[in-house]
């Protein structure tokens, strides 16, 4: 079964622009959004400023994904603590986010030979104290994509 997925740390606020959050933190993030940047219609707009620093390299575990963010975090696990603590004081916070897309057969698969199994993943101590000290919520979003498949 074809599967896309990749993993993302985020901060998030209503009142805190992502460049506020570089300056806080020290660390350039991977992608932002503005809040109410993005119109589809009249309705659809960002509700957030978001900081992120993603993992969509392909091949890897869920739990690999998320290493090389935290890898790239930890260092800075207190000044993400402090910005955290004062996000959440106004509605924000912070996110770790995984994104699954199963039966994506528009992704190009590598041999089965050397495929290496992408379903089974865990959250070791490490990853649990990380996202204990910075008060991050765990949103998990998985899609069957066999039905976009049949619409094409």
């Amino acid at each position: 079964m074809p599967l896309r997925q990749y993993a993302c740390f985020a901060l998030f606020s209503q009142h805190t622009s992502a460049d506020a959050m570089t300056s806080q933190l020290g660390i350039t993030p991977d992608e932002v959004t503005v809040r109410g940047s993005r119109f589809t219609e009249p309705a659809v707009v960002p509700v957030d400023h978001s900081w992120m620093v993603v993992c969509r390299e392909p091949n890897l575990r869920v739990d690999e994904q998320i290493t090389r963010i935290l890898d790239r975090l930890q260092p800075h696990t207190h000044r993400i603590c402090d910005l955290t603590r004062h996000l959440a004081r106004t509605g924000g916070g912070a996110v770790l986010q995984i994104v699954r897309h199963f039966n994506d057969t528009d992704q190009a698969q590598p041999e089965a030979a050397d495929a290496p199994n992408l379903f089974g993943w865990h959250l070791d101590r490490k990853v649990l104290d990380f996202l204990s000290a910075t008060g991050a919520e765990i949103d998990i979003d998985e899609y069957d994509m066999a039905g976009a498949q049949d619409s094409k």
